[in-house]
């Protein structure tokens, strides 16, 4: 059985961490490997400009799952 405290480790250590990752977004805009790839769909049209982040959600997601199996493995 999972006790509360150590989930109360997790979620204090994956807000700072989310703290952490906010403050690089604000501070340096946007990660440059991120930045448009192949798999993003941008519309322009009179005044609209829609973007949707396909393929960037896609590596994100990946990067995120590899972490996330990292740590669990860990423990």
């Amino acid at each position: 059985m999972i006790e509360l405290s150590s989930i109360g480790k997790a979620l204090i250590t994956l807000g700072l961490f989310l703290v952490l990752l906010g403050g690089f977004f604000i501070l340096f805009g946007h990660l440059p490997f991120l930045a448009r790839l192949p798999g993003d769909i941008n519309i322009q049209r009179r005044g609209v400009n829609i973007y949707i982040p396909l393929a960037s959600s896609l590596v994100v997601s990946i990067i995120l799952i590899i972490i996330v199996n990292l740590f669990l493995r860990r423990r």
